[in-house]
């Protein structure tokens, strides 16, 4: 079976590691040829392009493919699309992201895919915008679901809101974890070098952070309730991975007396090193208002690091009130700061939480899962394809 996957840029982010994942995972499977489609990779938020160095031939990059709307730009990516699948002529198109799911899919149709999917990773449209993008988005998502045979959530979360939305049909959903290499966040220990590397002591409290440095991922709430905080928890630390246009902005917060020397800001890590960041933790935070599944959230708890969230989209999927952490609704300070004084005084609720968290991740979160699954979906709908 031959399949393309297309996504529009391959930054270092959860919906690309799980693509490439996907697609270096499917190839190694009996039958499968397995190719990826991208944008160009640009911005600070670093890039996954590397990993392809060893096999070039898997990754195409299409120049016109760029995020924000761009009508000739748009076009010519569509035009160039359309004529790689009628060149390559794929069994099945998978495609990823808000740009390329609705430009992939667009041309996935006029080169007569037979089997088209789309991975929802987050949502394209809701609260977090205005009314004239939703407007937008929601149209075109309603347009391009006539050409959709199948959708793949990472959270049930988005399948009832696509749904509620009126996009496709129930039967037309499925939910599939984004699965991670486990191994490494299983064995993460304590390194205390590292923490004195980055100038956190062996006694500090680490509240971590995985997130893009940009809006919607709730750095203000953080940075509103982390006075109160240090004040009473003179030990508190907070570090922060991840890069994004809005550092400088929280490097000036963090700079004030109040927070000086209790902010660390790790910058951009490589995938293959965040275990060891993880490892360092005593808790993850994660207070974004959109995201379809945060993968920061079962990479904690695979390190048996219990975590906080906002009751987001599909974080409460594996954040789970009083079991693996702790789940608040958006906006709850005094929540979030009562639950991290708890997490900070009470060692054994800490591992409690941790090691029900990791158990859960341990069963769900595989890459290999992920892989399987995947490719029994395509199984299934290939075999349907050529049924009919």
């Amino acid at each position: 079976m031959r399949v393309i996957h297309v996504i529009t840029r391959l930054i270092v982010g959860g919906a690309q590691e799980n693509t490439v994942a996907s697609v270096l995972g499917l190839q190694q499977k009996t039958g499968m040829e397995v190719s990826l489609i991208s944008g160009p990779t640009t911005g600070p938020e670093g890039s996954l392009e590397f990993v392809f160095n060893a096999h070039p031939e898997l990754l195409t990059v299409v120049p016109a493919l760029v995020r924000p709307v761009h009508p000739w730009k748009d076009w010519l990516a569509l035009q160039r699309l359309t004529k790689l699948f009628r060149t390559r002529r794929p069994d099945l198109v998978h495609t990823h992201s808000g740009k390329a799911g609705i430009l992939g899919r667009l041309a996935a149709h006029r080169a007569q895919v037979p089997t088209i999917i789309h991975t929802i990773h987050g949502p394209s449209f809701g609260q977090f915008q205005g009314s004239l993008p939703n407007l937008v988005f929601k149209t075109a998502e309603l347009l391009v679901a006539q050409y959709t045979t199948h959708f793949v959530t990472v959270a049930n979360a988005m399948t009832r809101q696509y749904l509620a939305a009126g996009i496709g049909q129930s039967q037309q959903y499925s939910r599939i974890f984004s699965g991670f290499q486990l191994e490494p966040f299983l064995m993460t220990k304590n390194d205390l070098q590292l923490r004195a590397s980055l100038g956190i002591a062996q006694a500090d409290f680490v509240v971590g952070n995985i997130s893009r440095l940009f809006k919607l991922k709730g750095h203000d709430d953080l940075f509103a309730m982390a006075p109160a905080l240090v004040k009473e928890f003179p030990h508190f630390k907070f570090l922060l991975i991840g890069d994004g246009p809005w550092r400088q902005r929280f490097e000036q917060k963090a700079s004030s007396p109040q927070l000086r020397n209790h902010f660390v800001f790790a910058g951009l890590i490589p995938p293959a090193e965040i275990p060891s960041y993880v490892g360092i933790m005593d808790a993850l935070i994660h207070l974004s208002t959109r995201e379809g599944l945060p993968r920061a959230l079962p990479q904690a708890l695979a390190a048996a690091r219990p975590v906080v969230a906002y009751d987001c989209d599909g974080a409460g999927e594996v954040c789970r009130e009083n079991e693996t952490g702790f789940l608040l609704p958006p906006g709850d300070l005094s929540g979030i700061m009562d639950r991290l004084r708890r997490l900070c005084s009470d060692a054994a609720l800490r591992e409690r939480l941790g090691h029900a968290g990791q158990e859960l991740v341990r069963q769900n979160f595989s890459v290999e899962r992920m892989v399987d699954d995947l490719y029994a979906l395509y199984l299934r709908l290939n075999a349907r394809a050529f049924s009919i």
